[in-house]
């Protein structure tokens, strides 16, 4: 599909950053074909398969796959509309059609939420069936583990044997939180966090009952902690690379077309996520804290949703519910940075919002169709959560940024010849410098509309660095 560049005048959004995480364009396009709308062909394409199914289908088969087949369709349909009229988002590999699909199956998605409000019980568990009739017979009471059980009976080989395909998915999971967050201090936060939040729940959810080794050693140590150092070091690995693209046309060899061919489904640049630091206000303070409340919001609608509904955990409707959150969750955590880190960013992205609009409408089916389930909820469990989950995501994060500031200290010298409104401008460049990352290879693409002349641009920011020692004589002389 094509590349669709606007221009902007003085005033409008390219006047933040919004843009760049919202509908971020493809430069350096070098396979013209793939980038270049074909919508005329596309209808021909989608007209002439609909009219050979519609005439070669029988119709007879059944009533049930007569409307299944419908609904694929509308679906289908929908997406095609999606790829040609949604924005890109932040990301553009491995083609921004691929992200442009997200968003629109996040939109069904929330259509899907909405309808659900306004049924009654019986007919959201008779929709289920339809579409899965293996889940007819079967009720949550078959879902009965050794939770809890046996907790003193601690050794190797019962640890062993609680390793199962869960501990690999959980695994991998956090991996790939890690890839989204790239920050340790709010991944632990959040593994700690949610340990808290199943004991809060256990007396509504029996899964969440778990012995204390269980909890701490598989989860938060092995699953959790191996899979945050995990990413972590994928995500060094990434910030160390430097990205120089190739076009495809100008490999010679089979074997580096190939490679080339692959790495399109890599990211085209690795952006060093810097959540908190040292001089950061009091609202991005409160903005990241509020990504770990939300973040045990969203893993408590998984389970919640799954046992009122009475869903098997293997069942494939959780797992592609859990593989379109993840999709979904990857250029939502990028807007959401983007708005709380960049003062120019001055709106959250269409994703980010359409995502927290998701969330808010699941956790609202929970407590409209888990009547029954809340009845018994310990109020006090439920206020000790709440105050247990305010308070220890702000003590976290306050060490954190505690941590960087006393990093700052010790690696920066006062300069005693700068006075005070020059020397915390050089702590911080000095402070910069000295992180331990090499080059990065930044994305800005709006770079391009700030200026006509794309050669000057760079020039000027060159210039600006190789002369700091000018700037601050010049206000000093002041």
């Amino acid at each position: 599909m094509a590349s669709r560049r606007r221009t902007y005048s003085s005033g409008s959004d390219a006047s933040d950053r919004f843009i760049s995480i919202n509908e971020r364009p493809v430069d350096d396009i070098s396979l013209e074909f793939f980038y270049k709308s074909h919508t005329i062909t596309l209808l021909i394409v989608i007209i002439s398969g609909l009219i050979y199914f519609a005439f070669t289908r029988d119709e007879n088969e059944s009533i049930q796959s007569n409307i299944q087949s419908g609904l694929v369709a509308m679906v289908f349909f929908f997406l095609i509309i999606s790829i040609m009229a949604f924005p890109n988002g932040p990301f553009t590999r491995p083609h921004p059609a691929i992200w442009r699909i997200v968003f629109g199956l996040s939109i069904l998605y929330m259509l899907l939420l909405l309808f659900i409000v306004f049924q009654d019980y019986r007919t959201v568990r008779s929709m289920f069936e339809w579409l899965f009739p293996d889940l007819t017979n079967f009720t949550i009471d078959m879902d009965k583990g050794e939770w809890g059980e046996k907790c003193d009976d601690l050794s190797f080989a019962r640890l062993w044997e609680s390793i199962d395909f869960f501990c690999f998915a959980h695994f991998t999971g956090w991996i790939m939180k890690t890839l989204l967050i790239r920050h340790y201090g709010i991944l632990w936060t959040i593994s700690v966090m949610w340990e808290i939040t199943e004991i809060a729940f256990s007396h509504l959810l029996p899964n969440f009952v778990e012995c204390w080794w269980d909890a701490f050693i598989l989860d938060v140590l092995l699953c959790n902690g191996f899979g945050i150092w995990c990413g972590m070091q994928i995500c060094h690995l990434m910030e160390m690379r430097y990205f120089n693209w190739e076009s495809i046309k100008d490999i010679q060899t089979t074997t580096g077309k190939l490679k080339r061919a692959v790495l399109q489904f890599t990211p085209e640049s690795w952006t060093a996520m810097r959540w908190l630091d040292p001089t950061c206000t009091y609202m991005r303070f409160l903005a990241v804290s509020q990504i770990v409340i939300f973040w045990q919001l969203s893993e408590l609608n998984t389970f919640f949703i799954k046992h009122i509904f009475q869903m098997p955990p293997s069942h494939p409707l959780v797992f592609i519910r859990i593989f379109l959150l993840g999709a979904m969750s990857a250029p939502t955590i990028r807007q959401y940075y983007s708005y709380v880190t960049d003062p120019r960013c001055k709106r959250v992205g269409t994703q980010c919002w359409v995502y927290g609009l998701c969330m808010c409408i699941e956790s609202l089916i929970c407590i409209k169709f888990g009547a029954d389930i809340f009845q018994h909820t310990q109020i006090r469990n439920i206020i000790a959560w709440v105050l247990v989950q305010a308070a220890g995501s702000l003590m976290c994060l306050y060490l954190c940024v505690t941590h960087h500031r006393l990093q700052r200290r010790r690696q920066v010298k006062p300069d005693d010849s700068l006075d005070e409104d020059t020397e915390p401008d050089s702590h911080i460049t000095s402070y910069i410098q000295s992180l331990p990352r090499k080059t990065v290879t930044l994305s800005t693409p709006e770079e391009d509309d700030d200026s006509d002349d794309e050669d000057e641009g760079p020039a000027k920011v060159q210039r600006r660095r190789k002369n700091p020692q000018l700037r601050r004589s010049n206000r000093l002389d002041h």
